[in-house]
């Protein structure tokens, strides 16, 4: 991580299309796709480094199901007390990650606020599935547009995904819809103010993904954030991503994504490309 330290730092010109450049060079050691973007969400700033490509979002799509499943909630179709029935066929694959298939590997019923919380903050993919069972993965897109997005889709689950590498580009999103999406989040824009702090928080609280977007902010730095990781086949990581919302020192906010695709790097040049990327939108937008 100590090389990604020294490339950063303020630059001496600073703004969109200087952070944009940086973020070309800090890509280079994932050796595969990179795209990126950060946004000021007080102005409306962007910079972005392929920022309009189409990246397989593994477990970012979490927080568009999240927030599509919250508006259910709003609408009164669905009550965060009500109580799930999880079979055993509702369990996602070994490979996956899932908290509940572990502890209560033959099923067990629980409130949807818990596995709404398990799906977000401990990006459980069993509870991810059942979330989409209640809220079909067409619903989710069908949300997204209402409120504006075009350029997300989230067309397929968890367990379907890991039935081959191929199946995860089906659900993709644009470096700069995931700041958008962020930038709505943060403005209560397609889900209540109870929905929003629910989900900042259960964002704030996650323990995935210590290095990427944390990884070189200041220590103490609040960050909302959701991961996405995929598995390793023929020699290439298809997805290592990470999107939040940054609180900065003069109480803005930056909204970062960074989607690292088709890398034949280690993981921990994966995750400091993102760590890298992040501190300089810090350090060039959060002046």
């Amino acid at each position: 991580m100590l090389a990604f330290v020294l490339t950063l730092g303020v630059l001496a010109t600073c703004g969109p299309p200087a952070l944009s450049d940086q973020m070309a060079r800090l890509a280079a050691p994932a050796r595969g796709r990179v795209g990126a973007a950060a946004l000021r969400l007080e102005t409306g700033e962007i910079s972005s480094w392929n920022g309009t490509a189409r990246f397989p979002m593994q477990s970012v799509y979490k927080l568009p199901i999240g927030m599509a499943v919250l508006r259910e909630v709003d609408s009164g179709r669905l009550d965060l007390e009500q109580r799930v029935l999880l079979g055993k066929r509702d369990m996602v694959p070994s490979g996956a990650r899932s908290r509940i298939r572990d502890e209560h590997p033959g099923g067990t019923e629980l409130p949807l606020r818990e596995i709404l919380r398990a799906s977000v903050s401990d990006s459980d993919g069993t509870a991810c599935d059942v979330l989409l069972r209640l809220v079909p993965a067409e619903r989710v897109t069908a949300y997204l547009r209402e409120i504006g997005e075009q350029d997300i889709v989230v067309a397929t689950s968890e367990k379907a995904m890991s039935t081959g590498p191929r199946i995860q580009y089906r659900n993709w999103a644009t470096p700069e819809a995931a700041v958008r999406v962020l930038r709505m989040l943060h403005q209560g824009r397609g889900v209540s103010p109870a929905g929003r702090r629910l989900l900042l928080d259960w964002m704030t609280e996650t323990e995935t993904g210590p290095r990427r977007i944390k990884g070189l902010l200041p220590q103490g730095t609040a960050v909302a954030h959701k991961t996405g990781t995929s598995g390793t086949a023929d020699g290439l990581t298809r997805a290592t991503n990470d999107i939040g919302i940054i609180t900065l020192s003069d109480g803005g906010h930056l909204a970062v994504a960074v989607f690292v695709s088709d890398s034949p790097a280690p993981e921990d040049a994966r995750e400091g490309v993102i760590a890298a990327i992040a501190r300089a939108a810090f350090d060039c937008q959060g002046r």
